[in-house]
């Protein structure tokens, strides 16, 4: 099978982004061996990161399109998003790297519309700046799902084979919790029970977990898991989705580290996040599940603190990008699979 392509956006260039990219691009040949990597961005930002880690910034080339992406193995190539960054200081919030970095985005969803790369890898962008930018998401997720016109989609969190579905990400809790609708869980559970078909696991285990302490205590903690959660999972069972719960959530999670549960369900963005990047850390990933092509992130954020320090770790990058070409051959099944389950 052939390789698939693989846009990688720049991300923040105020951040971290162009040094772990940088360095994926640079250090980890085995990138190359499993895909075609085009980065997505502005290409003197990029030069600065290949500069910062030590690597000869003459390595990046600007293409007009993925396809001439690949003809030099020692190059870096760039499809070129508007004007040069490579003036915006490291380590600040700026309202010209939070709109490219949202640009870079948009671009990347463009060559996935046209069939020109085959999934899309994202280093971190920086919500406030993406917002004094003027493009006023929450984040990523919804950024990627609104240019793609989706509106049945989660953010996924991925370790190895276990995945960390979510009802909701980043709004308040306060949010959250309104947010915890029959519609939104019924949404959700269709898409795990898809991807899990998708994935050849039919069947698979869903173990949804509780919003409240103790996953309500028989409405001594709310009524929010007996009136919202307990019947999703009921109308799911229905379906032939085999979820259980809803659960406690501080007896589901580590059950789900230990191997017990692969798919798991959680209610808020710190419910799902927290325990999982405390135990995964960089070996943790975020998938959105429902777009029509592959997307898969780095599990952290711009790191302003360390930016332009030349530090900064790749991990996550590299295996966002081993990931997303693991998953890109076999994605139209996955988004048929779940299309069909409405």
């Amino acid at each position: 099978m052939s390789r698939p392509t693989l846009a990688i956006t720049l991300g923040d260039v105020a951040g971290i982004g162009p040094e772990i990219t940088a360095k994926s691009l640079l250090n980890h040949p085995e990138v190359r061996e499993v895909c075609r990597p085009v980065v997505v961005g502005d290409a003197d930002a990029l030069r600065a990161g290949v500069r910062l880690v030590g690597g000869d910034p003459d390595r990046v080339r600007v293409v007009e399109s993925p396809a001439e992406a690949g003809a030099d193995p020692e190059a870096i190539d760039v499809v070129q998003v508007g004007g040069s960054l490579a003036h915006v200081p490291h380590g600040e919030l700026s309202a010209e790297a939070g709109d490219g970095a949202a640009r870079f985005v948009m671009a990347a969803c463009d060559l996935a519309r046209r069939g020109l790369v085959d999934g899309i890898v994202t280093p971190p962008l920086n919500k406030a700046a993406m917002h004094l930018g003027g493009h006023r998401w929450p984040g990523h997720t919804e950024l990627l799902a609104h240019e793609f016109g989706v509106e049945n989609f989660s953010l996924v969190l991925s370790a190895g084979d276990l995945y960390f579905f979510h009802l909701t990400t980043h709004v308040s809790l306060a949010d959250a919790i309104k947010n915890v609708t029959p519609q939104r869980t019924d949404a959700v559970l269709r898409l795990a029970g898809a991807f899990a078909t998708a994935l050849g696991r039919p069947g698979e285990a869903i173990g949804v977990a509780g919003l409240n302490p103790h996953a309500g205590e028989n409405r001594l903690f709310g009524d929010e898991d007996a009136d919202v959660l307990e019947p999703a999972v009921a109308r799911a069972r229905a379906a032939g989705i085999n979820a259980s719960g809803p659960l406690p959530a501080d007896a589901l999670i580590p059950a789900a580290v230990k191997g017990k549960w692969k798919l798991v369900v959680v209610c808020y963005h710190d419910q799902g996040h927290a325990p999982f990047k405390a135990v995964y850390g960089d070996d943790g990933v975020n998938i959105t599940v429902g777009l029509p092509v592959v997307r898969v992130s780095v599990d952290h954020g711009t790191a302003f603190d360390i930016a332009g320090q030349g530090i900064a770790r790749e991990s996550s990058l590299v295996l966002a990008i081993r990931r997303a070409a693991e998953l890109a051959p076999g994605w139209d099944h996955v988004w048929k699979t779940a299309q069909a389950a409405g």
